[in-house]
């Protein structure tokens, strides 16, 4: 028996409306949350038309599917795989083509789903667990008769071949999803051992994969409850499927430094300069009410957690490396990461996420919302009080960093989140440091790069 996709109405709508030229293809994403019961689409959005400069490019084969752009299909999947706030991801791709290619359509949709989650995992720093679903759906759309073709692929497996999945359509289908909330202090240094591009890459991605590791391994307290077990999430309540209240569950975040398998190790590290990553992040995470379990909460808001900080170092080294050429810089002081911002997606009620550099405004946002979801999205409906101000600084000097050696730093735990950031800054709570390898940072010059403060 294939898996089962339940889909909200409204991306059936948006579906039957995409329009194509005749002998024309249309290609796009399907997003929303998977679980090891069953899948839930509450988005979909065709691929924008890529900017070219000069001519438009010529038809590379006969077949309007042999023209279809496989890398700028996967580079919109990593830009909206952005956007997705805790608990929602990239499902999938739809594929629209007339009638008479239809029987070739699965071939290029098998091309484009082994290469979109080869792309926009390739920089993944949480792991797999036993419990992830690793199949693809794939759906085929007839332009003149809107018949579908549900499928789905192991894109673990590059041998996989397609399997039938049924596709139904229901009303509301994330209208009352739980949404859990938090805000977490971060503060991060990574040592830096050359300037290059590929090494500063390296650097940042090696330091902020054992910050995940903690992130990972963390305490995690949902409404007061240590979200451990498979216990249901919101417990003492029953489903009902006409209600569209969404409840709002504070989360906070503990991380140990005993949680760490190299505690019993030191490492004195020569490097040329470090990078700290420091501020406060709002994260939050949508859980299907399908009898959710407490650990399953847990793990969607960390994984938002150690996405959104990355992704922001992620987009401020590709904006210097447009902007500057190269990753030089980056040690050139303090700098501001950019901020996160909510806005809401119509119908779902549930909301995407973006990112403002600081000289950009919620009109930038708005506009990129427009071409990576092909929603329209007013100025005063985008959220951007949850996170502050950047700060700007132009300061470098030499620092040594080490990690205390005193016996008292073991099994600390630091409190990493607040609650409700929205009305009042959010404090930073620390109990201890941690970090269980006592690094020493030999470096000769120090960057900062700040979220908020």
């Amino acid at each position: 028996m294939g898996r089962s996709y339940f889909v909200d109405e409204a991306v059936e709508e948006y579906l039957v409306g995409i329009q194509t030229a005749p002998g024309s293809c249309v290609t796009g994403l399907l997003a929303g949350q998977s679980s090891p019961q069953r899948d839930f689409v509450v988005l979909a959005v065709q691929t924008p038309h890529r900017e070219s400069e000069g001519q438009p490019k010529a038809s590379r084969g006969v077949s309007p599917l042999d023209d279809i752009d496989v890398e700028w299909v996967t580079e919109h999947a990593k830009q909206v795989s952005r956007m997705l706030p805790g608990g929602l991801c990239i499902l999938g791709l739809f594929l629209v083509t007339p009638p008479e290619l239809s029987k070739d359509a699965q071939n290029a949709l098998k091309r484009l789903i082994f290469a979109m989650d080869k792309y926009i995992t390739k920089g993944r720093l949480w792991e797999l667990s036993e419990e992830d679903v690793t199949d693809q759906v794939t759906l085929h759309i007839c332009s003149k008769t809107k018949k579908t073709v549900c499928k789905t692929f192991d894109v673990k497996d590059p041998k996989s071949s397609a399997k039938p999945a049924d596709w139904k359509y229901q009303t509301g289908v994330s209208s009352s999803w739980p949404m859990l909330s938090c805000s977490v202090a971060v503060d991060v240094q990574i040592p830096m051992t050359g300037s290059s591009s590929d090494i500063t890459d390296k650097c940042m991605k090696d330091g902020l994969r054992r910050w995940a590791k903690q992130i990972e391994a963390a305490c995690c307290l949902i409404n007061g409850r240590h979200a451990l077990d498979d216990s249901e999430l919101v417990s003492g309540q029953k489903k009902n499927p006409k209600t569209t209240h969404r409840q709002t569950l504070p989360a906070r975040i503990f991380v140990s430094d005993a949680e760490l398998d190299e505690r019993s190790s030191a490492l004195v590290q020569l490097c040329s300069g470090s990078v700290k990553v420091r501020g406060v992040v709002h994260c939050r995470a949508y859980i299907h009410n399908n009898k959710p379990k407490a650990r399953h909460a847990a793990q969607a808001i960390k994984r938002d957690i150690i996405n959104t900080v990355c992704s922001r170092v992620e987009m401020f080294l590709e904006d210097l490396l447009i902007n500057e050429g190269s990753h030089k810089g980056l040690c050139s002081g303090q700098q501001a990461l950019p901020r996160r911002v909510f806005a809401p997606v119509p119908v779902s009620g549930l909301s995407v996420c973006d990112y403002m550099f600081p000289d950009e405004s919620t009109a930038d946002v708005a506009e990129r919302l427009k071409e990576m979801l092909d929603c329209k999205t007013p100025e005063e409906d985008i959220d951007t009080s949850l996170e502050g101000n950047q700060l700007f600084s132009n300061v470098c000097g030499s620092e040594i960093t080490e990690s205390p050696s005193d016996d008292s730093s073991k099994h600390v735990f630091s409190e990493v989140q607040t609650e409700n950031p929205k009305n009042q800054k959010a404090p930073q709570y620390y109990a201890g440091v941690a970090i269980t390898a006592a690094v020493a940072l030999l470096a000769t010059a120090t960057s900062l790069l700040y979220f908020n403060e």
